[in-house]
């Protein structure tokens, strides 16, 4: 079999759209608190991007949000991020980079092997891994710093177990989750449009190929009978 190459003109033209797309939605909106609830939409694109091409364009988009969430904890945008810089700036760092980078990797073989059998329903279960990976690898790195834990739970009002369920898993995880999961259909429709649009393009290109010439008959040959 011939192997596909990952960066051709077309990958890089997503992934370039896709990485603005990220830029925008996390530095835009990734900042925005509702409570205790911090909304971020920057889940999609990787989804989206994992979706379109492959576990390596989920890899990568999820670098570039890690990144930028990292840059935002450095700069400290909000009490918590400077909390976990001061407790741990490797253990913060790892967080911030890993979490989504295994999201959209996991994201993209998921798709590819449920898709065999049901497009839509590869397009649901990665939409759904994302929120999820991404919350069980922010926990544990959480984890990993006990003193975060403690004094978040003690300004809450709370204990440790609480505090991550309530705090942590309730709100965020499950308006992330829904939020993907009620995208899941509109990000099939792209899908499906895109692989539509090149077909099209690619069998466009096929029929305008010119046709090969015929061999010209030598004298010899058009004399015979």
């Amino acid at each position: 079999m011939k192997k596909m190459r990952f960066f051709t003109a077309k990958n890089i033209a997503y992934l370039a759209a896709l990485t603005a797309l990220i830029v925008v939605l996390q530095a835009a909106l990734g900042t925005i608190a509702i409570g205790p609830v911090t909304l971020n939409f920057s889940l999609i694109p990787i989804v989206l991007g994992a979706l379109l091409l492959g576990p390596l364009a989920g890899l990568f988009l999820g670098f570039v949000c890690g990144l930028i969430v990292l840059i935002q904890v450095i700069t400290g945008m909000n009490p918590f991020y400077e909390l976990i810089w001061a407790e741990s700036p490797v253990v913060t760092t790892l967080t911030c980079l890993f979490k989504t980078m295994v999201a959209g990797w996991i994201a993209g073989w998921l798709y590819r092997l449920i898709a065999k059998k049901s497009k839509l329903g590869g397009v649901f279960a990665a939409a759904g891994i994302v929120p999820i990976v991404n919350t069980v690898l922010f926990i544990l790195g959480m984890l990993c710093m006990s003193n975060v834990l403690s004094e978040g739970a003690a300004g809450a009002g709370t204990n440790v177990f609480v505090y991550i369920l309530v705090y942590i898993v309730t709100f965020n995880f499950f308006i992330e989750l829904a939020i993907n999961l009620l995208l899941a259909p509109a990000l099939h429709r792209v899908v499906l449009i895109t692989e539509r649009y090149i077909k099209g393009k690619t069998a466009g290109k096929n029929r305008t190929e010119p046709a090969q010439e015929a061999e010209p008959q030598t004298p010899d040959q058009t004399n015979q009978v």
